[in-house]
């Protein structure tokens, strides 16, 4: 079996909830997931969806944030907090501050509507990716854990405790990005490579609104941040010794 076919095996073993009152919209979106294999269910409302998310957590969530019963914000915000799963925000509201709220709130990406059914399923799988691929090392053994200023990082899990011992819920995208950082620590990394994409338009700030995030959860003042610094021009510096076991 190719790659190409493992990884589409590897998709249709996937489960996304879908968060959308529009009937038209939703259909649109199920028969594209369906279409492209994917297992998923459909909710109208909220509430149905946080109390099918108390009995099974799926692998990504695609959320609309102008629902009947709550905002698609709060959503994130509970999911993000309590579940450890992708988050995709499909929404209507364009304004740049709705999409910096949600990424600040904790989603991996935001679309906007009208989209197109194709894209949407690129930027799923892409998100699924990062779930799925927890490391880059090129050994036979991956290394599991890094030890960096008193934190810990459980790269199989994407999972980061503070120096007391409490686990820092993190994104997929937050713990992708944190891990680049370990495994390359003290160079510089180029926003391209911090967001495995290569086609970034120089006006995307959805990577530094993910940077501030990040920081936060590190306790890295971003006035003055001693672990992950900015070099205007170049990228971002993880300013630490990595010790991995």
């Amino acid at each position: 079996m190719s790659q190409t076919e493992l990884n589409a095996v590897n998709m249709a073993d996937k489960l996304i909830f879908v968060v959308e009152d529009d009937l038209a919209v939703a259909r649109l979106i199920t028969n594209v997931l369906g279409e492209y294999q994917f297992r998923f269910e459909a909710f109208r409302s909220g509430n149905a969806f946080l109390q099918r998310l108390r009995l099974q957590t799926p692998d990504l969530c695609i959320v609309d944030l102008g629902l009947p019963d709550m905002d698609g914000m709060d959503i994130v915000r509970q999911v993000r907090e309590r579940y450890r799963c992708g988050v995709i925000i499909l929404t209507g509201r364009g304004h740049v501050g709705d999409r910096v709220m949600g990424l600040e709130t904790g989603a991996d990406d935001y679309i906007m509507k009208p989209f197109e059914p194709r894209e949407l399923v690129a930027r799923a799988r892409s998100i699924l990716r990062r779930c799925d691929v927890p490391t880059e090392s090129g050994g036979d053994t991956p290394q599991r854990v890094a030890h960096f200023s008193g934190w810990r990082f459980d790269a199989a899990r994407l999972s980061l405790y503070a120096p007391d011992g409490e686990e820092r819920a993190l994104s997929a995208g937050e713990g992708q990005m944190l891990l680049r950082f370990l495994e390359r620590p003290n160079r510089v990394l180029p926003r391209e490579q911090l967001l495995g994409q290569h086609d970034i338009s120089p006006f995307d700030r959805s990577i530094d609104v993910r940077i501030s995030r990040l920081r936060r959860k590190l306790e890295d003042d971003s006035y003055n941040p001693r672990l992950i610094k900015t070099v205007y021009g170049a990228g971002y510096l993880f300013v630490s010794t990595v010790v991995w076991e």
